[in-house]
């Protein structure tokens, strides 16, 4: 306005700050649906079987809706802006597992695997609610890296002094307890490349010669990681765990790519994979046999001795078709000793269909992309390549387990996270959803009540 002949110009009103939904009510609902229909697909497998409700449906019910509500809780309290979705998908995993468990269960009335599957989930929820409630800020992980790495080559030396199961030395059995400390020693991995790749990413990038379109890090950089890298799966190939050898070598790939920005090591890793994988096809005889049952699946058929279990695990799926043949009404469990491990997705295949196994794919993606998603909005290094990291660990399981039972890739021998049976498998996979919560709980607390621009 103008008084006296000077103009004066008033200020501007403060631009409104913005207050972020923290979506809670939603989470809530969520888990109350995937509860509703983990019990339901209970009560269809006794229908199928028996014709009437199993009689452990309201207590498997309230148990999986008890242990599913005590981690809302730790959620709502301590992260009130995490993701409101992966806490619900791991809930629905994890109850879809214990139904196909219990499923094949009732076809081996001697291995029962359920309860001791149910017992293992509840520690697995346990541990997501300690790290929920004492994990305040993921950026402290990053200051014990060298601590993790250490852990984490302690765990997967371990095996080499037991003896091997099927073929591999990855079990620890001790009075008829068993553990596989690779499950554990991936997320300790995981933080570690996190922290050492963020505290030296521009080093990564620029630094060193250039061959090709490929800009080289300097040795005195790259060097540790890659001894830690290449110790790690040298181990791994000594116990003849290729698959989590494949897993490791993945994520190292992944994070060095997100680091540095540069296209070149995705081609480079894929190179230096499928060397490896030609290298130890030849040379192992476990890894050789495996390449040959994936390149032969008929074969064993054809000799009369009848189908192994990748021609099983294919019988199963084509028997399911596009919509199942109903919970309880398949026959996979003719897969083996392997149907309620390595093979449980051939029982959701053939009971679910093409549809339903869509849909457990469609869970993963989503599980994996809200992982991404958390870690793109955060600030800081670290913790975006730890979600990165955390999330490429599903996407990488994922596909290479649905990739060997469905003959894409030969058998890795590894678990699918949350569905199969394995105690080390639901728990790691349990951590790994809480340190994701607590992940974007971060990165969308960072935005709270931040100006409209």
């Amino acid at each position: 306005m103008t008084k006296a002949g000077t103009t004066v110009r008033t200020a501007d009103p403060p631009t409104p700050a913005v207050r972020l939904p923290r979506r809670r009510g939603i989470e809530l609902a969520l888990i109350v649906l995937a509860v509703l229909l983990s019990v339901y697909g209970y009560c269809a497998v006794g229908f199928a079987r028996n014709g009437t409700v199993p009689p452990g449906a309201a207590g498997y019910g309230a148990g999986l809706g008890v242990l599913a509500l005590l981690a809302h809780l730790a959620v709502r309290w301590r992260a009130p802006y995490g993701d409101p979705l992966l806490l619900p998908i791991g809930v629905l995993l994890n109850g879809l597992g214990l139904v196909l468990i219990y499923r094949l269960d009732l076809e081996t009335p001697g291995d029962r695997a359920a309860p001791t599957q149910l017992v293992w989930s509840t520690l697995g929820v346990a541990l997501f609610i300690v790290v929920v409630l004492l994990l305040r800020d993921h950026r402290v992980l990053q200051r014990y890296s060298y601590v993790c790495v250490v852990a984490a080559l302690v765990l997967l030396t371990l095996p080499i002094f037991f003896p091997a199961v099927n073929g591999a030395r990855i079990w620890i059995r001790i009075a008829g307890f068993s553990i596989q400390p690779g499950e554990f020693a991936k997320v300790l991995l995981a933080v570690f490349f996190a922290a050492y790749l963020a505290a030296n990413r521009n080093a990564l990038a620029y630094a060193g010669r250039r061959l090709w379109r490929l800009q080289l890090p300097t040795g005195r950089v790259l060097g540790p990681i890659v001894s830690v890298w290449l110790l790690s799966v040298g181990v791994l190939i000594l116990e003849r765990d290729l698959g989590t050898s494949l897993l490791f070598f993945g994520l190292f790939v992944v994070l060095l790519y997100v680091a540095t920005g540069r296209t070149g090591w995705i081609a480079v890793g894929l190179l230096l994979a499928s060397l490896g994988a030609v290298a130890v096809g030849w040379l192992e005889p476990h890894v050789h046999g495996r390449v040959e049952d994936w390149l032969h699946p008929f074969a064993s058929i054809e000799a009369g001795r009848g189908p192994n279990q990748l021609a099983q695990s294919l019988f199963a799926f084509a028997t399911g078709g596009v919509l199942g043949t109903g919970l309880g009404l398949g026959h996979s469990v003719l897969i083996g000793f392997a149907a309620k491990s390595d093979f449980i997705l051939a029982t959701a295949g053939e009971e679910l269909g093409l549809a339903g196994l869509s849909a457990v794919f469609l869970l993963y993606g989503l599980l994996v992309e809200r992982g991404y998603r958390a870690g793109l909005s955060l600030r800081d290094p670290f913790g975006r390549l730890l979600a990165v990291g955390l999330a490429s660990i599903v996407a990488l399981q994922v596909f290479v387990i649905a990739g060997g039972v469905t003959g894409l890739i030969p058998l890795t021998g590894m678990a699918m996270p949350f569905l199969a049976q394995g105690g080390s498998s639901v728990v790691t996979n349990w951590a790994i959803v809480a340190l994701l919560i607590r992940v974007s709980d971060s990165a969308r607390s960072q935005y709270d009540g931040e100006a409209i621009p």
